[in-house]
């Protein structure tokens, strides 16, 4: 496995970039955005790992870039910014987790072997998920609710397709949180909570039935009922 760190504080690079070949993976660095992108396009990688405040492209805008040229990769943002804000403009930006400075290698590990784990091509199962008149195409990352398309980010799709898989059942928010986000995060913060509203405006706005119901004390569940 093939892995991008862009990072612009060089012991910080050289620490995870040993790291990550003592654990058998194939790491390589880049200190700045243009950089980065220019490796992304000429080389084949199996994850990213940015940090948001570098020379040239920031990382939030490289994220963007990189979704661009393959949207399957995964991008693992680390950074010292860490407020919720922080985060969900990384997870806008098309991130996969996020992992704030400073940091324990061992969580950066598990954070990559989690990442890695998802294939990057289909995996057999069927290309859309439909539930009610909500109709979710895997392959073309697109989402239908009766005639409407409805634009929805990386983040966004994730969660709904979730949803989607575990129609009719109730997901606290702990489940979300480790399906949709990979792995577990700090659940003081009211990620989860912002993502579903987020969500619920796209599905359900302007619809009388909605998808997306709250379970006070216990979570959402997505239905047609």
């Amino acid at each position: 496995m093939k892995i991008l760190i862009v990072e612009d504080e060089k012991k910080v690079a050289s620490f995870i970039k040993k790291g990550l070949e003592e654990n058998n993976y194939d790491a390589q660095i880049a200190y700045d955005g243009e950089t980065a992108e220019k490796l992304a396009r000429s080389e084949k990688f199996d994850l990213f790992i940015l940090d948001i405040i570098i020379p040239g492209i920031n990382g939030l805008d490289l994220c963007k870039k990189l979704k661009r040229i393959n949207s399957n990769l995964p991008v693992l943002m680390l950074t010292a910014l860490g407020t919720t804000d922080d985060k969900i403009e990384g997870f806008e930006a098309g991130a996969n987790d996020y992992l704030v400075k400073p940091f324990e290698f061992r969580e950066l590990l598990a954070r990559v072997k989690v990442l890695l784990k998802k294939p990057g091509q289909s995996d057999g199962r069927s290309n859309s998920i439909v539930v009610g008149d909500v109709e979710l195409d895997l392959e073309k990352k697109v989402v239908r609710r009766g005639s409407s398309y409805i634009d929805l980010t990386a983040k966004e799709f994730s969660l709904l397709e979730y949803f989607m898989r575990n129609s009719g059942r109730v997901l606290s928010r702990i489940d979300i949180a480790e399906k949709v986000w990979d792995i577990n995060f700090d659940f003081g913060t009211n990620v989860v909570d912002v993502y579903v509203n987020f969500l619920r405006k796209k599905i359900d706005k302007g619809h009388n039935k909605k998808m997306i119901h709250t379970r006070v004390g216990f979570g959402y569940v997505f239905g047609d009922f």
